[in-house]
């Protein structure tokens, strides 16, 4: 049995006519007797006699009408409230970041966004390893390329660039990098790569792009810490410029290596579909890239016609 048919039959009594209720839903009159002669069909009694002017229901018919038709009702209003919300900015946001996002995002835009919507709430789960949007029920992560996941959909809003950066101490007791090759016999401060694996540095420069293997005694996940160990001197660190941007206006880091740098790493929020996103994660998203935006975080990227589709590495700004 077809529940739609149900509701069609709810409304064909309440319409008064065939005629009527097809006019109301928008399809033939036909098409609603065909589909009243299959419901009958389905549950093995005749629900109402027809005539050219009138419908008369049968004691069956009156019968199953009082069952279904406050059913039905319920059904529609469920359906229009859940309608409603996704119309209005309400509800939970659950959202994926780095571990070291709060140090650049001020919260006191969080809290001017939820001031702007009060029905809202904020969870953040902040990280620099892999987050299972689906096993957590995150509704965006914020993510940098590149990503190779084909199962969420990816939206660049902004794009960064890493430089080299190290301590003036460092860099006095160990010598300065003349080439990108030299930095593989320094000491590099590293993210823990995952079971072992070695690190490779990706430059842009004059010969264009270079992949070099690199290594360091200090290992460190967040870019936060790997920040603090470059002023420590424990190593040369590969960082956001805007993280470092700083510290080397104030002296106490230098830039190794000027000509050389990993630009336009893509920001993107990441989805688990591209359908039915709810307005309060889309409001949230478009606040965030402004935020990032003026914070210098991030620099802005021409707007793209349809997100890609791609699945994330979970790598940190």
């Amino acid at each position: 049995m077809d529940l739609n048919d149900v509701a069609l039959f709810v409304q064909v009594i309440r319409a008064g006519s065939l005629a009527e209720a097809g006019r109301r839903l928008g399809i033939p009159a036909s098409t609603c007797s065909r589909r009243i002669q299959q419901l009958e069909r389905d549950l093995g009694v005749r629900l109402m006699q027809r005539s050219t002017r009138r419908l008369a229901l049968t004691a069956a018919g009156q019968d199953f009408f009082r069952r279904c038709a406050e059913q039905v009702d319920a059904l529609a209003e469920s359906a229009r409230q859940m309608h409603d919300a996704g119309e209005s900015v309400c509800g939970r946001i659950r959202v994926a970041a780095p571990a070291d996002f709060f140090h650049w995002f001020p919260l006191e835009r969080i809290a001017q966004f939820l001031g702007n919507y009060p029905n809202v709430s904020l969870e953040f789960e902040l990280s620099d390893g892999y987050t299972d949007m689906l096993g957590e029920n995150i509704d965006v992560a914020i993510r940098t390329g590149p990503v190779d996941e084909p199962t969420l959909v990816a939206r660049p809003f902004g794009s960064t660039q890493k430089a080299l950066v190290a301590s003036r101490s460092y860099l006095d007791m160990r010598g300065i990098p003349a080439a990108p090759a030299d930095l593989s016999s320094h000491d590099c401060i590293v993210s823990p790569g995952h079971n072992g694996a070695r690190v490779v540095w990706r430059l842009d420069g004059p010969n264009g792009r270079e992949q070099i293997p690199v290594k360091g005694r200090f290992q460190v996940s967040t870019s936060r810490a790997q920040l603090d160990a470059a002023l420590a001197g424990l190593g040369i660190a590969f960082l956001p410029t805007f993280m470092a941007e700083r510290c080397l206006k104030a002296g106490t880091l230098c830039e190794v290596l000027p000509g050389y740098a990993y630009r336009d790493v893509r920001v993107y929020f990441a989805y688990l579909t591209r359908r039915h996103i709810p307005r309060a994660v889309s409001a949230f998203a478009e606040f965030a890239q402004t935020i990032m935006i003026e914070e210098q975080m991030i620099d802005a990227v021409p707007s793209v016609a349809r997100p890609l589709e791609m699945k994330s590495t979970g790598n940190t700004l």
